[in-house]
């Protein structure tokens, strides 16, 4: 199995959701961190990465059809240039909506990372600061830069990537250009909804201190 679907959106655009519809197409399993957060040898590659060791992309996405989220949306070019056949999905949500939710859950878990008790989670926020602060927000982690840097990165995937290879998709627009994009029908059933600042915590609690 390779790649066929890379979602190049940050984490916070809707990347859960996607990855929830994408497998109920039929189009999964999709990577996601929360796959990294379950599984010490998806974090032993992506501490490669973060190292900037040079990494088997067949082997980092063993038995998965599509990716969505960070870390994979930080190497978005190479998962393009690698797999030239996939179609890339650039999950967007308007710049306010996005910082609101990104400084209420990554931004604080990753802030945190040193004093989180449990020895994996406390690696995934160090790979996350990594490759997501470091190398998306080039280490500068202000509100004025990192709202720059999502800008940016929309922008950069939109110069690089074909257009009839790109979708731009904010989740809150349902399955009707997402099954459009993917040539697929529309599911009777509602798109996914998940994920939400609370969410987010049920899934990390524990990693970090009251």
């Amino acid at each position: 199995m390779t790649l066929s679907i890379i979602g190049a959106g940050f984490g916070r655009t809707g990347t859960l959701s996607l990855k929830l519809a994408l497998e109920q197409l039929g189009l999964g399993p999709c990577h996601h961190m929360e796959e990294v957060i379950r599984s010490p040898a998806q974090l032993a590659h992506w501490q490669r990465v973060a190292a900037g060791a040079a990494v088997d992309w067949d082997e980092v996405y063993a038995g998965f059809n599509a990716t969505v989220d960070w870390p994979g949306a930080q190497v978005w070019r190479e998962l393009a240039e690698t797999y030239p056949a996939a179609r890339v999905i650039l999950t967007v949500r308007p710049e306010s909506e996005w910082w609101n939710s990104f400084s209420k859950t990554i931004n604080v878990v990753v802030g945190q990372r040193d004093h989180i008790p449990d020895p994996h989670m406390r690696g995934c926020m160090a790979m996350g600061h990594a490759i997501v602060f470091e190398r998306a927000f080039g280490g500068v982690t202000d509100e004025a830069s990192v709202r720059a840097a999502f800008r940016r990165h929309i922008e950069e995937v939109r110069a690089t990537i074909a257009p009839d290879r790109l979708l731009m998709f904010n989740v809150a627009e349902g399955w009707e250009p997402l099954c459009r994009f993917l040539g697929v029908p529309v599911p009777a059933t509602p798109f996914p909804r998940t994920n939400s600042v609370e969410e987010f915590w049920q899934v990390v609690k524990g990693g970090v201190p009251a």
